[in-house]
């Protein structure tokens, strides 16, 4: 039951209502105030009475689930017609007119529409696009307004910017999204024939042969051998000819296309200028042709002239038979083996050699087994001898010879490798030191002690006296840290000189130092361990080998040993004093 229409009970326009902004009906123009907005709508933006206001864009019914804008909702969408428009051609003899097929988008999104030509080969006309995708205005007198998606059916005209249209067909998804829309859409209309574009393609037609040619697929042989090469090591020998000598040659065969590079290897100081290729990137023939072939000379195919008179003019006819056809042989895998020869245009070049994959190649693919290679080269000759001068007496030996290597002389290189193992490290020293005395017979030189001292990081020696009160000799320095010769040696030759080594050192040795002879007579604890240690170097404090001695004793000898170890060590405790020793 409906309410009495009092105060109070009928509920007011503006409840619930938020936009009462006003549009803006006046402008000016030039200075002069005047209507602006006729179909503008009233406050809030609801008509006024008695307004129809018409849509700027495309409407279209709502669906079911979420209300989304058309710029959402049709994203990526667009509707695709087919057309054409005739085109007057008034300078030409061989039309009088021009169809020009293209293509309509309408986007759903935006009501844009674009129109693209697709391009023709060598038509001289810019084809593409030729409406860029933007709004288009419906032809005078409503051009106030823009082309919306119900403008659009098929077999009609549309005007776009003064052109005419003849819409002919549309794809399926347009069909399906008109007819939802509520579009009867008419029969599709035929496209009709260009005369000029019907020329060209049969002048084009002429032009293609009844029996074209036969087709060579390499693409397979390219997909499979791409940047798979053969490499031989060849030998060209040139010796014949004037100024010529043995040749070195590498041989590339490329399996994707067949072809063969040839590179020289030119030996330093040959005389010859380098060049990067002896033969260029191609196929070689087997038998190389007296005279280039020109041009067109060589072909697939051949034909026979069946009229052969000037009158009637000549009529060919394609020779299923290659009648005279000039084939010519190149070489390939199958040709190339080790020890064998093969023609580079004239030239008589013997494969010696593969490398790996080659050889791999060829055991995979024809079974080969035998690669001997073929020996062509020459022995080289041997090197002339550079004999070195005797040491003359300036500097160090090893001075005197770096003057004669080179003309700037360079320092002479020490071991480095040997002065890092063998130099101080922490409580090591690397040093031997030996308790020695004269051999003479001079009453105050035999009671002179000496310290020898033997540096294993470079093999020098040096010696201090040990000072003794009363003796009228001064002690210290003896001899500053360098390396010794051994005595017995020329003084001026060629040979380097000998030099003391820490084998040369032991308990017991007898050393000549400066025309000196010492005897050395005990060792320091870090000697002794340190030649214990390594006894694969000190053959001297090598157990093994004394015990070694020891069993090659004489048996009778090796009895009196027995006994005299008894006697010494009657409680059988393994030591004996080293008196009786």
């Amino acid at each position: 039951m409906a309410l009495p229409f009092l105060p109070g009970n009928s509920p007011h326009v503006h409840i619930g209502k938020e936009r009462f902004h006003k549009s803006q009906h006046f402008n000016l123009s030039s200075g002069l105030p005047m209507l602006a907005g006729l179909e503008k709508p009233g406050i809030g933006g609801e008509p006024l009475v008695g307004q129809k206001i018409r849509s700027k864009y495309s409407v279209y019914p709502k669906g079911e689930g979420s209300d989304l804008p058309s710029w959402i909702a049709f994203d990526k969408q667009a509707l695709c017609f087919e057309a054409y428009f005739r085109e007057t051609v008034p300078i030409s003899e061989l039309e009088t007119h021009r169809i020009r097929k293209c293509k309509i988008y309408f986007y759903l999104e935006d009501d844009t529409i674009q129109v693209v030509e697709p391009k023709w080969k060598n038509s001289g006309i810019p084809q593409g696009t030729l409406i860029h995708r933007h709004r288009i205005p419906l032809p005078p007198p409503n051009d106030d307004q823009f082309y919306k998606v119900l403008h659009f059916n098929i077999n009609q005209d549309m005007v776009l910017y003064s052109r005419t249209f003849t819409v002919t067909n549309c794809d399926s998804f347009t069909k399906n999204f008109l007819t939802k829309l509520g579009v009867h859409l008419n029969e599709p209309a035929m496209m009709p024939d260009d005369p000029y574009s019907k020329h060209r393609q049969q002048l084009e037609g002429t032009m293609k042969p009844l029996r074209p040619y036969e087709r060579r697929d390499t693409l397979k042989q390219f997909l499979d051998y791409d940047h798979k090469i053969l490499r031989f090591y060849c030998f060209w020998d040139d010796t014949e000819n004037m100024f010529g000598d043995p040749r070195e040659l590498i041989l590339h065969y490329y399996l994707a296309d067949d072809t063969i590079e040839i590179f020289e290897v030119i030996p330093p100081n040959s005389g010859r200028e380098h060049v990067p290729k002896f033969l260029c990137r191609s196929k070689v023939p087997k038998r190389s042709p007296v005279q280039m072939k020109l041009p067109g000379e060589t072909t697939d195919r051949t034909v026979l002239n069946m009229v052969a008179s000037k009158n009637q003019g000549q009529r060919f006819v394609l020779d299923s038979l290659n009648t005279g056809a000039a084939s010519e042989e190149f070489y390939r895998d199958s040709d190339l083996t080790v020890g064998g020869e093969v023609n580079i245009w004239g030239r008589r070049v013997v494969i010696t050699d593969c490398d790996e994959f080659t050889k791999e190649y060829y055991r995979s693919k024809y079974g080969i087994e035998d690669f001997t290679p073929v020996q062509c080269k020459v022995p080289p000759a041997p090197k002339p001898s550079n004999p070195v001068p005797p040491y003359n007496g300036f500097g160090s030996e090893e001075d005197s010879l770096s003057s004669c290597q080179g003309l700037f002389p360079k320092p002479p290189r020490k071991d480095f490798q040997k002065f890092m193992e063998k130099d101080r490290c922490g409580l090591n020293s690397n040093v031997l030191n030996f308790h020695a005395k004269m051999m003479t017979s001079d009453p105050v030189d035999k009671e002179r002690m000496f310290i020898i001292s033997f540096y294993l990081s470079d093999d020098s020696m040096s010696m201090f006296e040990w000072p003794q009160r009363n003796s009228g000799v001064l002690g210290g320095k003896f001899l500053a840290r360098r390396r010794v010769r051994k005595p017995g040696q020329k003084l001026f030759k060629s040979e380097p000189f000998e030099y003391f080594t820490a084998q040369d050192l032991y308990v017991g040795a007898s050393v000549c130092v400066n025309g000196i002879n010492f005897q050395l007579l005990d060792a320091d604890d870090y000697t002794l361990s340190y030649m214990e240690q390594h006894a694969e170097e000190f053959p001297r404090a090598n157990t093994g080998n004394i015990l070694s001695k020891l069993r090659s004793i004489p048996e009778g000898k090796q009895s009196e040993i027995r006994k005299f170890l008894s006697l010494s060590d009657p409680t059988n405790t393994g030591f004996i004093p080293y008196e009786s020793f």
